[in-house]
């Protein structure tokens, strides 16, 4: 089973990042990937995710939003996650603005792995106790590092 922590790297964690908007924020995700993977696209990322987005919004609640695509590019699955200065309306759920976002980006024929982390993401982020900490995290180092944590006690 693929873990979170085998597919997020340093490089795709990013805290206080600015808020804005739902598409200002994925248009965020998007840089944040490709600059850390060569051969991915920023825009093919963006309208993937925005693509996802007009199915269904992935705001989970509780102030947690998990984009999530397909993309032909991708070799591997890939995860990013976001911590914004300021919440922004997602769409969620429970109506609720959006600050902590689990980003996972998988091959298009990763079904069953991509249903697999998308379960392991939202399991974690379940508990109020986790939000909390991740929340807390001063930094994209100490966030990265919280979240692999975090994962690892599970």
């Amino acid at each position: 089973m693929i873990r979170l922590e085998n597919i997020l790297t340093p490089g795709r964690v990013l805290a206080n990042a600015p808020g804005g908007s739902k598409k200002r924020v994925l248009e965020q995700i998007a840089k944040l990937v490709a600059q850390d993977v060569p051969d991915m696209d920023a825009q093919q990322i963006f309208e993937s995710l925005v693509a996802r987005e007009k199915l269904g919004s992935t705001g989970f609640g509780n102030g947690i939003a998990i984009p999530h695509c397909r993309l032909n590019a991708c070799r591997t699955p890939i995860a990013a996650v976001l911590k914004l200065q300021t919440a922004v309306d997602f769409d969620a759920l429970d109506g609720a603005p959006v600050d902590l976002l689990f980003v996972l980006l998988v091959p298009d024929s990763a079904t069953e792995e991509h249903l697999q982390l998308l379960r392991q993401i939202a399991s974690l982020l379940d508990r109020a106790s986790v939000r909390e900490q991740l929340r807390k995290a001063p930094d994209s180092e100490a966030l990265y590092e919280k979240v692999i944590e975090i994962q690892r006690e599970q």
